[in-house]
């Protein structure tokens, strides 16, 4: 009986690092952004209710038919519209005799009355996360878990939103009913584990985020945001064939609007943290001096390099300074694992400009 339930569990478990490398950059982006740092406690829950997502979607969907042009199933109707029909179901199918306890026990291989159980747990999970990490109101919480069933009876009766000729399942009133319940279940469930667990919304209350470092993963996405945004603009200017796009981008972007923003760029605001100079106030010498070593020299170095493989010198001296760049670049990139992996040690371009970054 529990074989239908472990083949879509295991697919559900083997795609799950994929749905989480995906997941992984909004999940970043939101915390940054509403809590201005990340609790592990947090990050778990929110994992772990993407695994148990991704397990009931699987369970729901799984298996799928050969083709997408399916035959109609063999029922009369697409629809079983009579609430507790389960009932009925289990006294018709169950070896159970109420005068006889030794027969209760039959019931745990029954599939009448196994469905009835799969059908509740399935959402117990989620009535506990609508009320451990939203702190959701019973109201909120019954009416969130039934347009959560619904979700899942309509996708099955129209073959995935029509992906497939005929549905494969039939729309089931006793499984909004049941479903419900588990979500009530799972709620009631969570204020007793509640006792033992740490309240998500109060997790910020002893946080003093002047205090925590800016991690170079949250860096690194600002990094990406912002060539994101830049990186259209300078392919404009190279298509009006205007002279030095790369060096007339970084000195707008990264020099002048972080001058007269205090240290922001777009990608920097977006995860709540900015640069910051000696003085409450970002001094020009200060930016200068950073994003100028960082991207002028370093950058403009390696922007060169396309420059020069497209000339007429010597093949020769291309490769000479193809080959100084990639020398360059790899003493960077070990002086960039340096700084990750020893807190006090600085990149050269901040040590230099005396600058670092602070989170807002």
């Amino acid at each position: 009986m529990l074989e239908p339930y472990l083949f879509p569990i295991s697919y559900a478990f083997m795609t799950f690092p994929i749905a989480a490398a995906f997941f992984t950059l909004p999940f970043l982006i939101v915390q940054y952004r509403r809590h201005g740092y990340i609790h592990k406690y947090r990050a778990l829950i929110l994992y772990l209710f993407l695994l148990y997502m991704m397990n009931a979607l699987y369970l729901i969907v799984l298996p799928l038919p050969a083709s997408i042009h399916n035959l109609p199933p063999k029922a009369v109707s697409y629809y079983q519209l009579i609430p507790f029909h389960f009932v009925m179901d289990i006294i018709r199918e169950t070896s159970v005799r109420p005068g006889i306890p030794s027969t209760y026990w039959h019931l745990l291989k029954e599939r009448a009355f196994l469905q009835v159980v799969f059908n509740v747990a399935l959402t117990v999970p989620f009535g506990m996360f609508l009320r451990h990490y939203l702190r959701a109101h019973w109201v909120r919480c019954l009416v969130v878990t039934f347009m959560l069933s619904l979700f899942f009876e309509v996708t099955q009766v129209t073959g995935i939103y029509g992906i497939y000729d005929y549905p494969y399942r039939l729309f089931d009133v006793d499984d909004l009913i049941t479903n419900t319940l588990g979500g009530m279940i799972g709620l009631l469930a969570a204020e007793w584990f509640a006792k033992i667990l740490p309240r998500v919304d109060r997790l910020d209350e002893h946080v003093d985020l002047s205090t925590k470092r800016v991690s170079y993963t949250r860096r690194g996405i600002a990094f990406c945001i912002d060539w994101f945004v830049l990186s259209p603009f300078l392919t404009l200017l190279a298509i009006l064939q205007v002279p030095y796009p790369f060096v007339i981008g970084v000195i707008l972007y990264f020099i002048i609007l972080p001058y007269v923003t205090n240290g922001h760029t777009l990608g920097k605001w977006i995860v709540r943290i900015r640069v910051k100079g000696q003085g409450e106030r970002l001094t020009a010498r200060e930016v200068i001096v950073r994003y100028g070593l960082f991207y002028l020299v370093l950058g403009g170095l390696n922007q060169l390099l396309f420059i020069v493989a497209s000339s007429s010198l010597s093949p020769i001296l291309i490769m000479i300074y193809a080959l100084g760049m990639f020398v360059v670049d790899v003493l960077f990139g070990i002086h960039l694992l340096r700084c990750m992996f020893n807190r006090e040690r600085q990149l050269f371009y901040e040590a230099k400009s005396h600058t670092t970054h602070i989170i807002i």
